[in-house]
This record gives C-alpha cells, sequence and structure tokens, in this order.
C-alpha cells in the first residue's frame, strides 16, 4: 500500500469529514419528528432495539479513550495496559448480567421512571426528595467536567486535522454535537451512537491490519518490538499486585455509569437484553483487541522516530499509512467516539434538570412540548458551561476527568445493585452510600500526598490503588450498615413490587 507520510487538509479529508458531520444532522432531525413527549426525549419511549441498544452503550462507554488513550498507554507501556481492558469486560459482562433486563424491569414498574434519581426516590419512597436532589446534583457536577473535557478531545482533533484555531475548533465541534442532541435527544442520540460505534469497530479492525502489513506481518512487528524492549509483549511487565488490582478496578464503574444504565432503561424489553448483550459484547472485544493491535503496531511502525505524544498514534498511523479518502473516514471515527460520549452526558444532564430539578423538585406546570424544550435548552445551557472550561485546553478541569467513571461508579453503583437485590437497603442508607462514594473518590488521590511514604511499602501500595476500590468497598459497606441502623418500616414493600 502507497505510504502517506503527512496528511494535508485537502478536498477529500473536507468531503469525508463534512459528510459525517452531515449525515450526524440529518439523524437528529429525523429523530426530532419522532420526539413528542419528555419520556420520547428523555428515553425514546423505551422502544430501542437490542443492536441499537447494545452499540449505543458500547459507543457512549468507550468514547475517545479506546482509540485515543488505550492505544497511546499501549503503545509508551506495552500490553500490560491491556488490563485495564479486561477489567473493564468483566465489570462490563457483570453489568449487562446483573443489572440490565432487572432495572429495564424495575423502572417501568417504579412508576415509569425515565431517571435514575426518579427510579431511585420511588424505590425508597422518599417524600422528601432528598435522594433525587442528591442523585440530581451529582449527575451534573461530574458531567459538567466531564462535557469539558471531551470537548478539549473534540477541538484538539480538529485543531490538529484541519489546522484551525483551537477557540474556532472547540466551537465547530460543540455546535454539531449539541445541534443534534438539541433536536433530536435521546433517539438521536442513541441512533447516532450506532452509526458510530459501527464506524469506530470498522477502523479499529481495519487500521492495525494495514499496520501489520506495512511492517512485514505479525513475525516482523513482534521482532522489532522484542528488539525495542521484551517487556512491551508481556502482560506482566512491571507489574505490582497493587497496579494490577488498580487496573482491573475500572469495571466496577460500570455498575453506576448513568448514560449507560439509561440504555437498559431504554430497551424495548428486558427479553431483549440477552440478545443486546452478546452484541455488546462481542462489539467490546474485537474493539478492545484493535486498540491495543494499534497500539503495538503504531509503537513497531514508529520505532526509529518515537512520538512525543503517544495518545496521537492511531491518528498519526492514518497519515501515514491511509490515503486522504479512507484517513478522512477513520478520523471521523475518532470523533465519534469523542462525540458520543458527550451527547449521552448532555442528555442525561438534560434529564437530571428537566425531570428531577424541575418537574419534581420544583414542580413546575408545564405541559409536554414545553419540557421537552426546556429539556433542548437544559442540553444548551450546560453544553454553554462545558465550553467556557474547555476555553483553556490546560485548563485544571481535566484532572477532575480521572474521577469522574470512578466518582459514578462509587456514588450510583452500590445503590444500584443493593436496591435490585436486597429489600433491606433504607432510605438513609442509599443516601449516605452516595455521598460516601463521591467524596471517597475526590479524597482518595490526595491522601497520597498527604500522608502516603515514598519508599514503597504498604501504605504507599494502598494509598496508591484507584480510587474506585476503596470508594466502591466503603460506599457499599455503608449502604449495608447505615440500612440496617436505620432500616425503613416498610423497607421491603417496594422491593416486591418492582421485582414481582
Amino acid at each position: 500500500m502507497e505510504v502517506y507520510a503527512a496528511m494535508t487538509i485537502d478536498l477529500p479529508i473536507i468531503i469525508t469529514f463534512g459528510s459525517y458531520l452531515v449525515a450526524m444532522l440529518v439523524i437528529g432531525f429525523f429523530a426530532y419528528r419522532m420526539t413528542n413527549s419528555l419520556d420520547d426525549y428523555v428515553l425514546g419511549g423505551r422502544s430501542l432495539g437490542p443492536s441499537v441498544t447494545a452499540l449505543s452503550v458500547g459507543a457512549s462507554d468507550m468514547s475517545g479513550w479506546l482509540l485515543l488513550g488505550l492505544p497511546g498507554a499501549i503503545y509508551a507501556a506495552g500490553i500490560g495496559q491491556v488490563w485495564i481492558g479486561v477489567g473493564l469486560v468483566a465489570g462490563a459482562y457483570l453489568n449487562w448480567l446483573l443489572v440490565a433486563a432487572p432495572l429495564r424491569k424495575a423502572t417501568e414498574l417504579a412508576g415509569d421512571a425515565i431517571t435514575i434519581p426518579e427510579y431511585l426516590e420511588y424505590r425508597f419512597k422518599d417524600k422528601s426528595g432528598l435522594i433525587r436532589l442528591t442523585a440530581a446534583i451529582l449527575t451534573l457536577v461530574f458531567f459538567t467536567f466531564y462535557v469539558g473535557a471531551g470537548l478539549v478531545g473534540g477541538a484538539i482533533l480538529f485543531e490538529k486535522v484541519f489546522g484551525l484555531e483551537y477557540r474556532a475548533a472547540l466551537f465547530i465541534g460543540a455546535g454539531v454535537i449539541v445541534s443534534y442532541t438539541f433536536i433530536g435527544g435521546f433517539l438521536a442520540v442513541c441512533w447516532t451512537d450506532f452509526v458510530q460505534g459501527c464506524l469506530m469497530l470498522v477502523a479499529l479492525v481495519l487500521l492495525p491490519v494495514v499496520a501489520l502489513s506495512e511492517l512485514g506481518g505479525i513475525s516482523e512487528t513482534k521482532a522489532v518490538l522484542l528488539d525495542l524492549d521484551p517487556g512491551l509483549l508481556s502482560p506482566l511487565s512491571g507489574m505490582t499486585s497493587f497496579g494490577l488490582a488498580s487496573l482491573l478496578a475500572w469495571g466496577l464503574g460500570y455498575f453506576g455509569q448513568p448514560h449507560i444504565l439509561v440504555r437498559f432503561m431504554a430497551i424495548s424489553s428486558p427479553s431483549a437484553v440477552p440478545t443486546a448483550r452478546r452484541i455488546a459484547m462481542g462489539w467490546m472485544l474485537v474493539a478492545l483487541a484493535g486498540a491495543a493491535a494499534v497500539g503495538l503496531s503504531g509503537r513497531a511502525f514508529y520505532a526509529d522516530t518515537p512520538l512525543d505524544n503517544p495518545e496521537t498514534v492511531f491518528i498519526l498511523l492514518n497519515k501515514a499509512l491511509l490515503n486522504p479518502w479512507v484517513a478522512g473516514v477513520f478520523i471521523a471515527a475518532i470523533m465519534s467516539a469523542i462525540m458520543s460520549t458527550i451527547d449521552s452526558q448532555l442528555l442525561v444532564c438534560s434529564s437530571a434538570i428537566t425531570e428531577d430539578l424541575a418537574k419534581r423538585g420544583l414542580k413546575l406546570k408545564l405541559s409536554e412540548k414545553a419540557y421537552v424544550w426546556l429539556g433542548r435548552a437544559s442540553v444548551g445551557v450546560v453544553a454553554v458551561v462545558g465550553l467556557l472550561l474547555a476555553l483553556d485546553r490546560d485548563s485544571q478541569v481535566l484532572q477532575l476527568v480521572s474521577y469522574a467513571w470512578a466518582g459514578f461508579g462509587c456514588a450510583f453503583g452500590p445503590v444500584i445493585i443493593l436496591s435490585l437485590y436486597w429489600r433491606g437497603i433504607s432510605r438513609v442508607g442509599a443516601i449516605v452510600s452516595m455521598l460516601t462514594g463521591a467524596l471517597v473518590v475526590i479524597i482518595w488521590p490526595l491522601l497520597s500526598d498527604w500522608v502516603a511514604p515514598s519508599d514503597g511499602g504498604l501504605l504507599s501500595g494502598v494509598l496508591g490503588l484507584y480510587e474506585m476500590i476503596p470508594g466502591f468497598i466503603l460506599a457499599f459497606a455503608v449502604a449495608v450498615l447505615v440500612s440496617k441502623a436505620s432500616p425503613d418500616a416498610d423497607s421491603s414493600s417496594r422491593y416486591e413490587e418492582i421485582t414481582c
């Protein structure tokens, strides 16, 4: 195959990438025609088929991490970084197996709840509104920062590929994402995620195949990597038990991610979950294997000229190996990954504002159409705040993104699991558990700076664990202990109602 050493900003790139962006807006328009109520806008009328549900979960879950972060980590440190993927696969499978169908059934029986806070309020008979308020605020805080960071990633992609000034790139990328989310709501997000998931998979399968072919095959690539550093191909090279546990612990985050749980709530019926699970896990396994292959083949391809930024390996392999027409499609795959997560986050924030704060909290008396437009306005408001946070791409807000996955996993994960499987969890136990999980995630990384010695001993190793581990364990334990100490008078009635 002809090798392109550099990618100029030419007509093929503009046409392919621009066509992709236009296609996303067209999908948004068709979804708009099918959106008539707040339930349609926030949850798509619980009408998703298994294929759309599965790929929508995968695309919104993986984000740019799958095409930029994971290949970059493996490029820099070797195949040992794939343990994150192993943890994610295990966590995703258990989430589909243990949570998907029960949550779909429970939320429909829980007064047809269309958001996680609404479900929790019904499950615990919370007339005070404190559970809904706590959950909604945690959702808005974590996701607003997440949206800002995602917009930075999209802007940097536009900047690098098209040579745009950073702020211009930021506003263009944000404009497209906000437009189809604003217009079409949940259906637009899920249908675009389906397209984006397909595109991401094709890119992750074909690019490493082309790279390996250019390098002369698997054996030649392996020889280059072994010559560079034998540890690159050792899954446990330089790995400590604490480090391995931290990587695997990423899987625990799945149980509490609102933008994933809402897909379970929207699937057409619980009986469709097994089919969706098989599709989702197949997509995930192939995509993660492709991302690992991109990282390793990129390290071999650039053996003589190491990259300054490992996370650009996917982009640069495109530049080096593909003609502009194909490269434009694969670059769209990167934008797909970024967009598929931001649109989901915007919509969950929108539902928190409209359903949990305005409709239930403030008890505004509006028509269904008015609530739909309030939801659309909420998308715009959250996006504006995210844009303000993203104006400085070196903003410290990006540091908070590392807390978001663990924050949601620890704040909501234990409560969701216990609400579905244990009748004894109480309202107070749920509230304290959510707050404990969120606070531990925020505070834990600071402890290593304040307390841990630098000698690499046991205390240093424990405090160096990914905050998901202590956060999830403590939130789970607190939920059980507080529930036993402060049980609800009728703790089992709603459990029986939603699990019958």
